[in-house]
């Protein structure tokens, strides 16, 4: 039988946000939200997809005379038509200078895993392992519990950076591999969570109680996001949900806009290109509504 796969769009190692000590993250394809200020747009969908960076393009042509689709037109570009684009790589081959690639390969569990293991030395003395992310990385979740179950042969910790837009029956599959649930919630109202994300959140307020029934560890993230989910209510609204569950741990991540030129890369527009980060007196007032109710939080970048 063939080996389990699933769409890659990055692997990063030593990375210490991603849950305890010395963590390696591998980033999954593919997500059912449609967040305004998502900061991985190659993540959302669940193929590998063009991208061009345009401060390394030199205007060749290259690319446009390769394309069989004839998608890539050089009118004020190079531009790609993604109607029309085949996703078959070849203009990614012909950028001599690497401005066009692809964003996302198949990966198999075997070659995932060979990269994990390369930190164990590095997992062992800080206490970290290997975190899942993405996109939603649970759309594929038979490959992450594949993965899970070999780094449990190796005595790996394994973390889920989930945000729980899933079927039960994903969370039932991965939860006795799972050490750790990165929980991610963006707001609990659920008319403006989906005019904020593209989807209600009744599945995933529902997916975090089945875990917390079940005796999971969940660390709550929150991302702050100025004008839609960061005013005294909507902290205080999560405050009191997390008292209701018996959570007492979050990590609160302040609003930045580093993936604005990736939107530029894939095509496509960022909407909240305006939008500033809270200052330092809002930050630490949002910090202090939580730790009101009892709960632990720091702030992550």
């Amino acid at each position: 039988m063939a080996e389990l796969t699933a769409t890659i769009f990055n692997i990063q190692r030593y990375s210490i946000d991603d849950g305890p000590g010395i963590r390696t993250v591998v980033f999954l394809k593919g997500c059912p939200l449609r967040c305004l200020w998502c900061c991985n747009p190659e993540s959302q969908h669940g193929y590998p997809e063009v991208s061009h960076n345009s401060s390394l393009c030199v205007r060749c042509g290259r690319c446009a005379a390769a394309c069989p689709a004839g998608a890539i037109t050089m009118e004020d570009g190079p531009r790609v038509d993604r109607q029309l684009c085949t996703r078959c790589g070849i203009c990614t081959e012909a950028c001599i200078p690497k401005a066009m690639r692809m964003m996302g390969e198949e990966k198999t569990v075997s070659q995932v895993l060979s990269t994990v293991l390369k930190d164990i030395p590095y997992y062992e003395e800080s206490g970290g392992g290997v975190t899942v992310s993405g996109g939603e990385p649970l759309a594929q979740v038979d490959f992450v519990c594949e993965l899970f179950r070999r780094c449990k042969e190796k005595s790996i910790n394994t973390a889920v950076e989930t945000c729980g837009m899933v079927p039960r029956e994903a969370m039932e599959k991965v939860y006795p591999l799972t050490d750790l649930f990165l929980y991610d919630i963006k707001q609990m109202n659920d008319e403006k969570h989906i005019a904020y994300t593209s989807a209600g959140n009744k599945q995933i307020l529902a997916n975090l109680e089945y875990l917390t029934k079940v005796g999971a560890k969940i660390l709550i993230r929150l991302p702050l996001i100025p004008g839609h989910n960061d005013s005294d209510e909507d902290m205080i609204a999560v405050a009191r949900e997390m008292n209701r569950l018996g959570l007492d741990q979050a990590e609160l991540m302040p609003y930045h806009n580093y993936g604005m030129g990736k939107y530029r890369q894939l095509g496509l527009q960022y909407k909240l290109e305006a939008l500033e980060r809270q200052p330092q007196e809002r930050l630490k007032q949002i910090h202090d509504i939580f730790e009101s109710f009892g709960i632990d939080c720091k702030y992550i970048k």
